[in-house]
């Protein structure tokens, strides 16, 4: 292009993007103005598909020999260190069975014993089915659910700053991740709502999930008996058979590392894995304190807990769905404090998102993590740097996708919906490149030729809608219009956004008569103990 068909150009996008120089009538004439893109903004958000098909490569950080060195690695911690089953009878009886050495409650694994436990049946995906069928996910092979962040017992928000998290603000982190077309699950204990007792609240959480979204929900944790609830709730939704013969929760139990299970975790999982539920058998891990400070060091650990955790699912119920997860960042050297969006955690994801897939079963990590207390701009590079990695690593599920602050201690309003901005992102980059018939835009380039510009082009013209993403939190407009409209920040119109969002929401339609019985399970269940915070 010459320098007079570039200025041209220029000209044209001047026209159609700075209309603060023009008057209020002439703005008014024009069609696709600022108007016509503030309708646009308001418009109904078109249903996404209910989890991404990955159509890019996975980015391999190491070749065939270093992950076979980390695979031999955790087998000898199995063999020679062992890992602890904490007060837990059952995962040791199971093992003996299986050949292991018990000493204690310490399990020493024969080499190669998890992994042939794991491979003899345990599913390389499986689908956790939502109370709406169009909203079932794939979990495993190349597929990718975002979910929404997890336990916080504080929220955020720019009207009244850091808080306790209440029931009500974990229904509305419900109905915004119902609402967001960029998440694909409801998520579990999106903040612990403090307002309801320790040993009660699951109850309250698990019927948010249900009355207030029709997306694929968490179950409880924190007991073997909360477990039970969650599974005994899903049969009034989907009928006690289904349940038994599919999967409709998904679970988070995490290893106390280092090489550590305790039986809350335990009981949880055997709950769930007896009623063929998914349990997500994650590695909790600060490296530099709960691994060693190396790559390698850490990831031979984690594989060597994951590979006992899901190894024990399958011995208490073969085919049992599982996911190899990990939450993996480092710790500051000088003070000890969390730390996300560094190189090394990014590496972790790498190395344990490449050892999943070798060892056939879907993988959990990444999310939007940080260690900011406000949506600022730490809180944006830490967030991408980890949004990015487990996008390009392979993450089948990634929980904390959208809301994590203060390194997960508050769940953010704002960021919420900034986070689900990025994750809109990721969809598009993980859907690859459109090589079809339009995708190659072949007749644009014949019907365009030498010297023109695009932006009158049929192709172009029919194209615009979807042409690219496009932002709901970005400004992209001119200084003048920016400033015209009120000089926001990201954060206060992510602020509009989600009160705008919770002002539209609908309740998503359940049966009359299943919600009824789930309120009378409710108020049965909780009068038959009393109140604790524990």
């Amino acid at each position: 292009m010459d320098g007079s068909n570039a200025a041209s150009l220029l000209f044209l996008f001047a026209i159609e993007f700075n209309e603060n120089n023009m008057s209020e009538g002439s703005r008014r004439k024009r069609s696709g103005g600022r108007g016509a893109r503030r309708a646009a903004r308001a418009a109904p958000v078109i249903a996404a598909r209910p989890f991404i098909d990955r159509k890019i490569p996975y980015y391999e950080l190491l070749d065939e020999s270093g992950l076979a060195l980390i695979e031999e690695n955790a087998d000898t911690v199995l063999q020679e260190i062992g890992i602890e089953f904490k007060e837990f009878p059952q995962a040791l009886a199971l093992f003996k069975e299986a050949g292991a050495d018990i000493e204690g409650e310490r399990i020493r694994f024969p080499r190669g014993l998890c992994r042939s436990i794991i491979q003899a049946s345990a599913p390389t995906e499986f689908t956790q089915h939502a109370r709406n069928s169009e909203r079932s996910v794939i979990i495993g092979g190349k597929r990718t659910v975002l979910v929404p962040a997890y336990g916080s017992p504080f929220v955020r928000d720019l009207d009244q700053g850091r808080r306790y998290a209440t029931i009500e603000d974990f229904r509305n982190f419900v109905k915004l991740a119902y609402m967001s077309p960029n998440l694909h699950h409801s998520g579990g204990t999106i903040c612990e709502p403090v307002d309801i007792p320790v040993n009660k609240r699951h109850f309250d959480m698990v019927y948010s999930h249900i009355k207030y979204s029709d997306k694929p929900f968490m179950g409880s944790v924190t007991d073997p008996a909360r477990a039970q609830d969650t599974v005994d709730m899903a049969k009034f939704v989907f009928g006690d058979q289904f349940v038994e013969e599919n999967t409709v929760i998904t679970s988070l139990i995490n290893a106390n590392s280092p090489m550590t299970f305790d039986a809350t975790m335990l009981g949880a999982a055997t709950v769930y894995a007896e009623h063929n539920q998914a349990t997500m058998i994650s590695p909790f891990v600060l490296a530099g304190a709960m691994s060693p400070v190396t790559i390698a060091g850490t990831a031979t650990q984690i594989l060597a807990e994951a590979l006992a955790g899901m190894a024990y699912i399958q011995l208490v119920k073969p085919g049992a769905p599982v996911i190899f997860g990990t939450f993996a960042s480092a710790i500051s050297m000088q003070s000890g404090a969390p730390t996300f969006g560094t190189p090394e955690p990014g590496k972790v994801i790498y190395v344990a998102a490449a050892l999943a897939r070798r060892l056939g079963v879907p993988f959990r990590s990444g999310g939007g993590l940080c260690a900011s207390k406000i949506p600022d701009a730490q809180a944006a590079y830490e967030s991408a740097n980890t949004l990015q990695v487990a996008a390009h690593a392979g993450v089948n599920f990634m929980l904390h996708t959208a809301g994590w602050l203060e390194s997960g201690l508050t769940m953010g309003y704002e960021k919420f919906i900034l986070d689900c901005d990025q994750a809109g992102m990721l969809s598009v980059f993980l859907s690859g490149i459109d090589l079809s018939e339009n995708g190659l835009a072949m007749d644009a380039l014949r019907e365009v030729g030498p010297g023109s510009h695009f932006l009158g082009a049929t192709h172009t013209q029919a194209n615009f809608e979807t042409a690219f993403y496009r932002s709901e939190t970005a400004d992209n407009n001119s200084f003048e219009q920016w400033q015209e409209e009120g000089s926001q920040d990201a954060a206060q119109r992510a602020n509009a956004q989600w009160k705008k969002m919770l002002n539209e929401y609908q309740v998503p339609q359940l049966d009359p008569a299943i919600d009824e019985a789930l309120m009378e399970f409710v108020t049965r269940r909780k009068a038959e103990f009393a109140d604790r915070d524990y």
